[in-house]
């Protein structure tokens, strides 16, 4: 497998510079393609933004709806959504000594926290789920709540 200068070379590459006409053919070609890529971006950002302010519209119609209704539930219980403002104000208070508590705990367990994946798992069983369902009841009572009355709290 020598090369022997008896025979034609099969193949011949040219790795020469092409001419400038060609170039120029080249990058004129390469602009409509950018230009049409371009054109289809904004079309689908449009399209985004149609389906977006879709989504705003109806969200905001969901939530009107469901704001009328709650006033609506208000207006028909007046006293049981007062007994759920004055839940809500104690569960508040419970729930603000609960979190006292757990800073404490934090601080008082920083490092074992820290150093051990059993100990934070520990930790996070024993206040994870009492908190969630803490927030979970405060949110349902201070929505179903209705309003102090302005010349109640005045005294």
């Amino acid at each position: 497998m020598t090369n022997d200068p008896n025979f034609p070379p099969m193949f011949r590459i040219d790795v020469s510079a092409d001419s400038n006409s060609q170039e120029c053919a080249d990058d004129v070609g390469v602009n409509e393609v950018i230009v049409a890529l371009l054109r289809q971006l904004v079309v689908g950002q449009e399209r985004q933004q149609k389906v977006l302010e879709e989504l705003v519209q109806q969200t905001g119609q969901a939530q009107k709806q469901r704001s009328q209704e709650l006033g609506q539930w208000k207006e028909a219980n007046p006293g049981l959504a007062r007994s759920c403002r004055r839940a809500s104000e104690a569960l508040s208070q419970a729930q603000s000594q609960f979190l006292s508590n757990l800073t404490e705990e934090i601080a008082d367990q920083a490092d074992s926290l820290l150093d051990g994946e059993f100990m934070l798992n520990e930790f996070v069983d024993r206040f994870g789920p009492r908190l969630a369902h803490l927030n979970g009841l405060l949110q349902a009572l201070s929505q179903l709540s209705s309003v102090p009355d302005s010349h109640n709290t005045a005294s």
